[in-house]
Parts: structure tokens; C-alpha cells; sequence
């Protein structure tokens, strides 16, 4: 199964990039703090490790709005990054970034690594001030705890602690 990683970098108050990048290649989506994306993002990759077949999460990028689809196909989950110029437009219209197929545990690593790294590299103040929102706390435990419960793989530590 190829690597996966997923980064999340805030680059300015309220703003952040966040890249996915495989051996087949890499997209980069961009994030406001207008919404909840951080939040959506760990909520859908917790569904699919609890047994959810479909889950998709929305990052705002004012105007363009990024979306990440999940599809779940036994252990492993096709994921795909599509970017759309309007928010408001359907699920089936953009253009796909990235897409990849990776196992749920990979995708579920993933996920908590990014946001360990950003309590590692800010710490959670630190995030909250440059984000303009709170740290997703609640959300990247609740991962955390749907990746013990179901042994879908091993935590990762919290590299801060």
C-alpha cells in the first residue's frame, strides 16, 4: 500500500494549507477558519474507522471550496479532493485534486499526525490565536477513541507528550 501523508499549515491569521500527498502525487487545498473544516475533516475519517461507508468533509477557501470524499470498500477507503468554485454548488460538480486509495487505518494515522504535529510545532493557544477558532480537541480525540475501540490500528502517540 503506497504512504500516505496529510499536513495542515497555517500560514496566516485565519488561513491554512493543507496538503495530501501518496506516491502517485500530491494536492494542496486551502482552508478559511469561516467554518468548521478542521472539525468536518477528523468527524468524517472517525465515521469511516466506526464503520461508516460514505463521509465527505467541506474546507471554505472564499470563493473556491475544497471537498474531501470517502468511500469506504472493506478495509480500505478511495478518497478523493475535489475543488469547486462555489460553495454552493452540488457534490458532483469540480475538479478532483487528488485521489487515492489507502487503507481506513492509514487515512485515520494520517489525520492524527497532522493535527499531533500542530500541537507540537504551535501548541494549542498558539493554533487557536493564528486560526481564529479553537483547536479541534474534542474531534482528534473522538478519532483517537474510534481507532482504539475498533483496532482498526494502533494510536499514534501524541508527539507533544
Amino acid at each position: 500500500m503506497r504512504s500516505l501523508a496529510i499536513t495542515w499549515t497555517l500560514w496566516s491569521h485565519g488561513w491554512a494549507f493543507v496538503k495530501v500527498a501518496d506516491d502517485q502525487g500530491e494536492a494542496e487545498a486551502i482552508a478559511s477558519y469561516v467554518t468548521d473544516g478542521p472539525e468536518q475533516f477528523l468527524y468524517a475519517v472517525a465515521r469511516l474507522v466506526l464503520g461508516g461507508e460514505e463521509t465527505r468533509a467541506e474546507l471554505e477557501g472564499e470563493p473556491q471550496a475544497y471537498r474531501w470524499f470517502f468511500h469506504r470498500d472493506g478495509s480500505e477507503v478511495d478518497v478523493r479532493l475535489v475543488v469547486t468554485d462555489d460553495g454552493r454548488a452540488s457534490d458532483s460538480s469540480g475538479t478532483v485534486l487528488w485521489s487515492g486509495r489507502h487503507t481506513i487505518a492509514a487515512v485515520a494515522r494520517s489525520a492524527v499526525r497532522a493535527f499531533d504535529q500542530i500541537t507540537h510545532e504551535l501548541g494549542e493557544e498558539a493554533y487557536a490565536a493564528q486560526w481564529g477558532r479553537p483547536f479541534p480537541r474534542n474531534e482528534l480525540e473522538a478519532l483517537r477513541t474510534a481507532m482504539r475501540a475498533h483496532g482498526r490500528s494502533t494510536p499514534t502517540p501524541d508527539i507533544t507528550g
